[in-house]
């Protein structure tokens, strides 16, 4: 990839290296399998990407010719048994310190209050459940006339799905304070707080977060913290675990002690089943609320769409019409933000996300935010606190783009009277 010139070693000194980690634990923690960052070369097409993703593999990013995925000695050996060239990856900014500027979970929750208190009739919280380990999974409503639900289109931001992307968390103090600061100051701010209910789940990994902060150096966690019968490896990766084509489609592992574990069953991480509950909740009338919705992961600066669990655009579950309109929004917000606009399994396929969830259990037209930066030679999942400001300010033209359709989203490919009456 441009701009990135790592130190590699081979592939059995990498394995000797992980399978050591591995006897010892991660962090002293757990003596669950280390995983490791390697480069794939060979994998060319999306269907490549995604015979290597269904090894148990995370696929971090994908260059041009090659990979980046964070995997497990046994997924370096399944991924070299399918013909590919794997080397551990030397990242230009290895692990440091946990950075102090990023937003810690009780910070956050210092964060919410502090907006409540100073807009409370524009801004509310609430508690929507818990995580594994008992913290508070927050929802933030941003509306006029806050403490009435109307009758009005409703749209949710999703962050911190995944533990190690703190700068999702950071976009979502920074949409907070967008949309409340700039009530009354800025007239499309306004128009759209008052034309529209809006939900931010500012953590919803909270328990994965913390612990990936509280080392000396980062972690590189991206599960939950939920323990899993029968096996020493932690957690469940949420963005696996939602219960539309849950594990149909070599999208994600059964393996306890992958990356990508989608757990025993759909919604069996307690995370996932709040969020899920908290969605089906805004069914009003036999009709769902909310029409628009982000998921806001890092990192590779992409703007994906549903489906990821098939290459097809048009098939059981999306229309021509509704391909579209997701493809067309896409477009529209990737102009803003200068990110990559596709369709989910372009890259690979997934199964088990929030992405072919909210659209296809729910119909709510949803993306998902690959945020900064575009490659591992800028931070890769830890880039420094001094670019949250740049890197969330990037994103406010984009996501306001979304708001202004919330009303209709089909009115961007002139379907508006088919689909909205």
């Amino acid at each position: 990839m441009v701009g990135i010139t790592p130190v590699r070693r081979t592939l059995v000194t990498a394995a000797v290296g992980a399978l050591f980690l591995s006897v010892l634990g991660t962090s002293g923690a757990t003596a669950e399998p280390a995983h490791d960052l390697y480069e794939v070369r060979g994998a060319v097409t999306a269907q490549d990407r995604s015979e290597i993703a269904a090894t148990g593999a995370a696929l971090d990013h994908v260059g041009e010719d090659t990979l980046l995925v964070t995997a497990t000695p046994d997924d370096v050996e399944a991924i070299s048994a399918l013909g590919y060239d794997v080397e551990e990856f030397d990242s230009p900014v290895p692990l440091a310190d946990p950075d102090p500027g990023y937003t810690s979970y009780a910070e956050l929750v210092g964060v919410v209050d502090e907006v409540v208190a100073a807009h409370p009739d524009i801004a509310a919280k609430s508690v929507i459940g818990q995580s594994h380990e008992g913290r508070d999974l927050v929802a933030v409503k941003i509306s006029d006339n806050v403490g009435v639900d109307e009758d009005q289109p409703e749209v949710l931001f999703v962050h911190a799905q995944h533990a190690r992307e703190h700068l999702t968390v950071e976009m979502a103090v920074h949409l907070m304070r967008l949309l409340t600061d700039g009530y009354g100051s800025d007239p499309r701010v306004t128009d759209l707080v008052d034309g529209r209910e809006i939900w931010i789940l500012p953590n919803v990994n909270p328990d994965g977060s913390e612990y990936d902060m509280a080392g000396s150096t980062w972690r590189d966690w991206r599960k939950n913290r939920q323990p899993n019968e029968g096996s020493a490896a932690l957690g469940t990766d949420l963005n696996r675990n939602w219960a539309y084509e849950w594990g149909c489609c070599g999208g994600s592992s059964g393996s306890p002690s992958s990356i990508t574990y989608r757990g025993p069953a759909p919604e069996s991480a307690p995370e996932v089943r709040v969020v899920a509950d908290f969605v089906r909740g805004r069914v009003v009338g036999g009709e769902q609320q909310i029409t628009t919705a982000i998921d806001f992961h890092t990192y590779s600066e992409l703007i994906l769409w549903p489906f990821g669990h098939t290459y097809d655009d048009v098939t059981d579950g999306m229309s021509q019409a509704e391909y579209d309109t997701h493809e067309a929004l896409g477009e529209h917000m990737a102009e803003a933000n200068g990110y990559t606009p596709q369709q989910s399994s372009d890259l690979y396929v997934t199964d088990g996300s929030i992405n072919d969830w909210l659209w296809g259990d729910q119909r709510i037209v949803n993306f998902t935010y690959e945020m900064y930066p575009r490659s591992a030679a800028d931070g890769g999942f830890y880039p420094p606190s001094s670019v949250i400001e740049r890197e969330t300010a990037r994103n406010e033209e984009a996501v306001l783009r979304l708001l202004d359709y919330a009303d209709c989203p089909y009115r961007i490919i002139g379907e508006e009277a088919a689909y909205c009456g």
